[in-house]
Parts: C-alpha cells; sequence; structure tokens
C-alpha cells in the first residue's frame, strides 16, 4: 500500500505532535484530532486506512472511536494505547475489535513496527475482497452474466461493477425489456450479499394491499384472512437484496412506508406495533420517468432521491444493436440447453432481418422472437419464414425524402429506387428483393445500414 493514511487521537497535542512527526518521517500520511469527540467528527471527513487512539479520553473514549471506525469499516484497523495497561483493559480491547493494544510510553520502534503490520494487515483484506469478487465473477452462471460487448453497455457493466461491492440503493433505468432484473442479480452476485438471497417482486402487478402485506407482513387479526404472522420480505430478506422492480407502479401509501424502510432501516408490520430491523439492500427499477412522475404528484420526491443513489441507465437494443448477435449465440445456446437439443443457427437472410429489426421490446422481444422461430421452424437452421411475422413483415419507413436534392448522390439514387420496388412490393421486403434481383439479406442490409445513417 502506498502512502498508507493514518488518524492518530489524543487528548495531549504534545503526543499528538511527536507521533505526526514520527509517522509521516516513517512512510505515513498522518491526520490527528485532538480528543476522542473531534477524533469521531474526523471519522466522517476522511476514511483512513489505519486509526490509532488512546483509550482514556473524557467523554469519548477509545472505545467509542473503536466502535465507530469498525462500524464505518469493518477493516479498519485500530490501534488502542493507554497509559493505565492492566490485563482487563487489553481483554476488553481485543474484544471490541481492536487491531493492538499498546502501553504508553512506547519506543519509536515499536510503534512504527505495529503500524506498518496494521498496514499490512489492511492490504492484505482489501487484496482478499479483491480475489474473491474476481474469483465470483468468472464463476457466475451464464443465466446472470449479462450479454454484450458494445460501447454503451461496457460501460454498465464498469457501473455495475464498481457499486457491487457497497451497500448503496440503486435505481436502473429503462425500457421494458432492456434486461433490469438481470442488471440486478449480476450486482448481487458480485456484492458481499451474494451468500444471501435475492428476492424479485414486481411492484405492478400486485395491489396495495397485498403488496403491503408481502413486503412488510402482518399480524395475526389485522385484517381478514390474517389467521397467522406473516414475515414480510423485507424482513426475509436479511444479509441480501430485494430487487423492487416497477417502482413506479406503487402507492402513496406504499412509497411512504418504502422511505421509512430506506431512511430507518426498519419496517412496520400491517397491524403491528413495533418496528422489526431489517439488513437489505434496495435495488430498484422503473421504465417511467420517475421525475415525470414527480411533477405530476404520483411519486414521492423524497423516495426518489433516496432510491437514486447509484443510477444505472440501460439503453435500449437499438441503441446497441453490436451486441444482437451475441444475444442470439446466447439465447440459442440456452434454448437447445433448455430442450437437450443441439443449438440451432440463423441462416443469412434471417441474421439479416434480426440485425435490421428494431426491437421495441428489446431483449425480451428478441428473446421471445428466437424461441418461436425454433419451435416453428425446421432443421438445424432457423429460416426468415420461421421468424415472428412483426419482425420479418413489418412497416417500412421512408428511405427517402418528398423533396429529392437537386444533384443526388448514388446512393441516394439507390435508396429511391429500392424505396419505389418496396413501396410496388406493398412492402414485402422478400418480394422486393426478388424484384431487384439481390439476394434479401442484401436488402436487409442495406435497410439497416440506412436507418443507421438516418
Amino acid at each position: 500500500m502506498n502512502q498508507p493514511s493514518i488518524l492518530v487521537i489524543d487528548d495531549e497535542s504534545g503526543i499528538l505532535d511527536s507521533l505526526r512527526i514520527l509517522l509521516k518521517n516513517s512512510g505515513f500520511t498522518v491526520e490527528t484530532a485532538q480528543g476522542g469527540a473531534a477524533g469521531l467528527e474526523a471519522l466522517k471527513n476522511v476514511l483512513p486506512d489505519i486509526v490509532l487512539t488512546d483509550i482514556r479520553m473524557p467523554q469519548v473514549t477509545g472505545i467509542d472511536v473503536l466502535e465507530a471506525a469498525r462500524a464505518q469499516d469493518s477493516d479498519m484497523p485500530v490501534i488502542l494505547m493507554t497509559a493505565q495497561a492492566s490485563l482487563q483493559t487489553a481483554i476488553n480491547s481485543v474484544n471490541h475489535g481492536a487491531f493492538y493494544y499498546v502501553q504508553k510510553p512506547f519506543s519509536n520502534d515499536e510503534m512504527v513496527a505495529i503500524c506498518k503490520r496494521a498496514s499490512e494487515y489492511r492490504q492484505l483484506r482489501s487484496e482478499n475482497k479483491q480475489l474473491k469478487k474476481d474469483i465470483r465473477g468468472s464463476e457466475l452462471p451464464n443465466t446472470i452474466k449479462p450479454i454484450g460487448d458494445s460501447k454503451p453497455f461496457r460501460s454498465i457493466m464498469k457501473l455495475a461493477e464498481q457499486v457491487a461491492p457497497t451497500d448503496s440503493t440503486v435505481l436502473i433505468q429503462g425500457e421494458s425489456g432492456t434486461g433490469k432484473e438481470v442488471i440486478a442479480k449480476y450486482v448481487h452476485a458480485l456484492s458481499e450479499r451474494a451468500d444471501g438471497p435475492f428476492f424479485p417482486v414486481n411492484c405492478g402487478a400486485l395491489p396495495e394491499g397485498l403488496l403491503e402485506s408481502e413486503l412488510f407482513g402482518h399480524m395475526k387479526g389485522s385484517f381478514t384472512g390474517a389467521v397467522r404472522d406473516k414475515q414480510g420480505l423485507f424482513a426475509a430478506a436479511r444479509g441480501g437484496t430485494i430487487f423492487l422492480d416497477e417502482i413506479g407502479e406503487t402507492t402513496p401509501a406504499i412509497q411512504v412506508k418504502l422511505l421509512r424502510v430506506l431512511q430507518e432501516r426498519e419496517v412496520l408490520p400491517v397491524g403491528g406495533t413495533e418496528a422489526i430491523p431489517v439488513d437489505v439492500r434496495v435495488i430498484a427499477a422503473t421504465n417511467r420517468d420517475l421525475e415525470e412522475g414527480i411533477k405530476a404528484g404520483s411519486f414521492r420526491s423524497d423516495l426518489y432521491y433516496r432510491l437514486n443513489v447509484i443510477p444505472i441507465q440501460l439503453p435500449a437494443l437499438r441503441d446497441r444493436s453490436e451486441d444482437i448477435s451475441l444475444l442470439v449465440d446466447s439465447t440459442l445456446a440456452r434454448i437447445a440447453d433448455q430442450k437437450g437439443v443441439e443449438p440451432k443457427v440463423l441462416d443469412e437472410e434471417a441474421s439479416a432481418i434480426v440485425q435490421s429489426y428494431r426491437w421495441p421490446g428489446n431483449v425480451r422481444e428478441l428473446e421471445n422472437a428466437l424461441e418461436h422461430a425454433i419451435v416453428v421452424g425446421k432443421g438445424k437452421q432457423i429460416d426468415a419464414a420461421s421468424l415472428p411475422e412483426r419482425v420479418k413483415e413489418r412497416d417500412v419507413e421512408p428511405l427517402v425524402s418528398e423533396k429529392p436534392h437537386e444533384n443526388p448522390t448514388l446512393e441516394a439514387v439507390e435508396r429511391a429506387y429500392i424505396q419505389w420496388v418496396l413501396d410496388s412490393q406493398a412492402g414485402n421486403k422478400t418480394k422486393a428483393a426478388e424484384a431487384l434481383g439481390i439476394d434479401p439479406s442484401t436488402l436487409y442490409r442495406k435497410l439497416s445500414r440506412y436507418a443507421d445513417d438516418d
């Protein structure tokens, strides 16, 4: 670890000065705070690698500092100092999670050696966590790993991997079918909560009363049919992650309760009088514009800001068309594995159709179209006839404007001619390709290029 940082806390300014000089000359970046209260305040503003604190200080003791530091970062080594050493004090220090206990007066060599060991311990803990994260990432099943290699997709993956080790609330936004739950599962799988449960909840699929009971639980007799106490998903997901899909569909009453969970980290079951503490990470998702919902009065602004700590905006499939071939290969392999058969492949024409289609339903529509083609088609290859009609015979957008250029380019003339042939064949691209004397896949590639140029 280069230039490890250390926060030194003591109520005697002379000791602070001498430790600052000693540790700075030994390769540490040093911050000091005089007294326990100042030490707690410093912990809020800086995140040191190591804390070195006196135990006996008025009002706020070294044990108080130790507990605050460990709560902020459980891997932070805390070294305790005291002039009044006793076996019981040493035992209490270790029981509270102290890295080391040193008695005043100490030798300079002893103090430097202890701080260097603490620095090495911190670095090893950090490397171990990163190694576990890398191992988890390499062992993730294909059903959890998001598929893609386009620039927008790589940006999303990088952000997801950065936020995964934290406990920060994540808000995933994107059109329906873009894979919001896949990203949520990926964040969970790379997090420190990976061994805990992952509970997805579609907030738009349940009426208010049922959703409230599912999320927060209820007490026996709280409503008709409540014949026993029920634990809610927030409590059941202890140590794990809860995924609140379609969060924009929740009612004001549910939003108030969700706000309490995020603020207080506790839930109040329906009909209950005592709050239950919860230990859960929240990932929410929506295909709605929540800021517009705030303006319309349908979504609480305070809840939005609590949810939107880490925003992830998923691009539509049409905005990452480079990923279509990867998604096709992955989907065909997965379906074949589920059915216990050899995976099929798209023929040239079917591949061109799939590449040029705009996919308004995004990844979900692509997967459904491929499953349809596998069921309907025959043989080892999927041809154009096996694809759904909406994919291969959609409305054709005009390729040229009604006001042509005075000196059109060769490409503009080609586009105009292809448009005329398509119109003459009522938009049927297979017949248009035949009339043009070109292969259907060539026509689809041209149409796809024209769409990208526009």
